[in-house]
């Protein structure tokens, strides 16, 4: 479980690296975006936020998953939707910097779909794509949407571990509840 900890670490460095200034705690509504981030969302529950300049990171869990919301313009306005050619450079980057970090934490193995697809929870549409890395304790999945969203980049990832039980349609599941919650 050590390790699944690890990489959580390693993907709280991604998302912080989206964003801008010094820390802080983040405001239970974001104030871009008006999107309201209570103690429970679609069953998951309030782990912690942080502020960091115009973007926010917020964590959820949820039966050994965890779900982080992140925030962020990216210092300029961000399209409605997922699929403008902002979204899409960004969400590619965001791809190849998880890479990055993964394999420089010293996961191995790291496998995703050579093409991303999308994926509709509630009524909004998002560019998705699941990766996952090796672990001494088995597989590490992440699943990453992302959208446009209110002039800012949405993007919701949900990690598990094939050691907990966890598999990918348990992942959905808990987006299927989380995501219509969230943005209603």
């Amino acid at each position: 479980m050590s390790r699944l900890l690890a990489l959580v670490a390693a993907i709280m460095a991604i998302a912080s690296a989206a964003l801008a200034q010094a820390p802080g705690p983040a405001p239970t509504v974001h104030p871009g975006t008006r999107l309201n981030f209570p103690p429970t969302l679609g069953g998951a529950s309030f782990e912690r936020g942080e502020a960091e300049g115009s973007g926010a990171v917020y964590l959820y869990g949820i039966n050994k998953m965890q779900i982080y919301v992140i925030l962020y313009d990216g210092g300029r306005r961000v399209p409605p939707g997922s699929d403008s050619p902002a979204l899409l450079t960004q969400f590619t980057t965001e791809v190849n910097q998880a890479a990055a970090q993964l394999t420089g934490a010293g996961y191995h193995q790291f496998e995703r779909p050579t093409v991303p697809s999308t994926c509709a929870y509630g009524s909004v549409t998002f560019r998705c794509i699941v990766y996952s890395v090796h672990a001494a304790s088995g597989r590490l999945y992440s699943k990453l949407l992302m959208t446009g969203y209110h002039d800012y980049f949405l993007k919701i990832r949900i990690d598990w571990a094939s050691g907990t039980g966890q598999t990918q349609a348990d992942a959905d599941k808990a987006l299927q509840a989380f995501v219509p919650a969230l943005i209603h």
